[in-house]
């Protein structure tokens, strides 16, 4: 018979493990950003960027993306940094996204929250945050989710990945303003695993051709979500 005393224990201790999956980042954590946020802020002071454009934000997906010269035909902004996760591109949205008033947003973000140890739950509700935030302030901006990208690097972190993609897909069904793609049907091979081809060796990030598969899977949704009311 398990003691009452063990049981305790047991259950302190499952209660300790679900906070830290589930806490909110420390203002420090967020923060370390904080270099790359005001490179962005000193460019804009000393150059001028298009209303109702196209602005990619996240983590370092994005800003990997060359998204002017795949893009040349669209008014784009790449505000994409470090191996930020969806509660940094929240904390800093109010400085990198609101001040652009974009027409549409195309957002990849959450790989690496899944990996440093976020439940799929709590990555859902962070993107559902950034949602209200938008809509909140731009009520019009169409929102494109990219699906969470398969890795090899990050292959048993894959289930959870999916778990949240399927959440995102389900919203994106209640709400017109927010589009899901699903990026998986480009980078995974009939065996069902990423096709290492379009990865760069470090088995995480895409190569040009990753990039290329991506921007022709993405450019007639952005033209679409542009021609939106």
């Amino acid at each position: 018979m398990i003691k009452p005393i063990t049981c305790l224990l047991i259950l302190l201790s499952s209660v300790t493990l679900l906070n830290a999956e589930n806490k909110q980042p420390a203002e420090s954590e967020s923060k370390q950003w904080e270099k790359d946020i005001r490179n962005f802020e000193e460019w804009d002071s000393k150059n001028s960027f298009v209303s109702n454009a196209v602005l990619f934000v996240g983590s370092s997906s994005i800003r990997n993306w060359a998204t002017r010269e795949c893009f040349p035909e669209l008014k784009v902004i790449n505000r994409g940094f470090g191996g930020s996760q969806i509660s940094d591109v929240n904390y800093y949205a109010h400085r990198i996204v609101l001040p652009y008033k974009p027409k549409v947003i195309v957002f990849y973000a959450g790989d690496n929250d899944i990996a440093a140890g976020k439940n799929p739950k709590r990555v859902f509700e962070d993107f559902q945050k950034f949602v209200k935030l938008i809509h909140k302030h731009l009520p019009r901006t169409r929102i494109i989710f990219i699906s969470i990208k398969p890795s090899l690097r990050r292959w048993p972190f894959w289930p959870r990945m999916k778990e949240v993609n399927l959440m995102v897909k389900k919203l994106s069904d209640k709400d017109e303003r927010v589009t899901f793609v699903d990026v998986g049907t480009v980078l995974i091979c009939r065996d069902g695993k990423p096709n290492t081809k379009l990865y760069v060796n470090d088995k995480l990030h895409l190569n040009s051709e990753g990039y290329e598969a991506w921007t022709k899977l993405l450019r007639s949704i952005i033209e679409k979500e542009l021609k939106s009311d």
